[in-house]
């Protein structure tokens, strides 16, 4: 349940149209419903903005689709992420209206548009590390969010990153997705004035141990302003680049509504 769903039950009464009965039997299904095997946060959308994310790695198929015929009664926009092709399929026999973004294995039940604000670059080192990086672009885009993609642009070749050193500047937010040692949030981090949100990758040779590399050599970055989640995280980044880049495009519009004013005030 969101907020426009909630505005809609109480106007709903308000109005006559439905009965304290019927009213009080949804939101029984507040804060969450248990499915025995699952738990579903049905007040997260009031809190956040956003329905509780489903993620399908270690879960069943029939889980999975548990969880989705539960939260299709109340909520659109449903992330399902980490998930394969058989689960897309599994999660299309209990709803068909839904989206698959193969790159990120990423799900979006019951799709509705969604105006997309501000501007979110999203970098990787190499080709291998485009799959996280795909997963933190949909998760972006799917919360409303302009994203560019610059993929393989890593150190080992650092002009193909200073070719896009425009797209880099004009960002709110920066997701650098690097593998092996993950030097490039580094460098991204002492080239632009935004936040950059560093994604260690397990991508890399055995001394990589499994992106712990990349994961420490971004926590001891000496570039100020970059910070760190987990390895393989693109959901983790493109869900805090979202917050970042909406919390900056929020700041825009109101500093350009003071200047109008401003403007009309002084008759300019």
């Amino acid at each position: 349940m969101d907020i426009k769903h909630l505005r809609d039950l109480l106007g709903q009464v308000q109005s006559g149209r439905m009965n304290l009965d019927a009213v009080i039997d949804e939101l029984r299904k507040l804060p969450f419903q248990d499915l025995g095997y699952a738990k579903i946060d049905n007040h997260r959308s009031i809190r956040k903005g956003v329905p509780e994310v489903i993620f399908c790695q270690g879960k069943t198929i029939e889980q999975i689709r548990g969880i989705v015929k539960g939260m299709s009664k109340s909520h659109q926009n449903i992330m399902a992420t980490r998930a394969s092709h058989e689960v897309f399929e599994g999660i299309q026999k209990v709803s068909g209206q839904c989206h698959y973004y193969e790159k990120a294995q990423i799900v979006v039940i019951r799709p509705r548009p969604v105006e997309k604000v501000g501007k979110i670059a999203v970098i990787s080192a190499g080709t291998s590390d485009i799959p996280v990086a795909e997963e933190a672009a949909g998760t972006a885009e799917v919360l409303g969010n302009r994203v560019t993609r610059i993929y393989d642009v890593g150190v080992a070749g650092i002009h193909r990153l200073l070719h896009a050193t425009s797209d880099l500047l004009h960002a709110h937010v920066a997701v650098v997705v690097a593998g092996m040692e993950g030097a490039l949030a580094s460098v991204v981090g002492g080239l632009v004035a935004c936040p950059v949100i560093g994604v260690p990758t397990s991508v890399g040779y055995g001394a990589s141990f499994g992106g712990i590399a990349a994961l420490l050599t971004m926590l001891n970055s000496c570039a100020s302003g970059v910070s760190v989640v987990n390895i393989d995280n693109g959901f983790g980044a493109g869900y805090q680049a979202s917050l970042i880049n909406k919390a900056a495009a929020r700041r825009a519009g109101e500093e350009l509504v003071e200047e109008e004013r401003l403007s009309s005030v002084k008759g300019y």
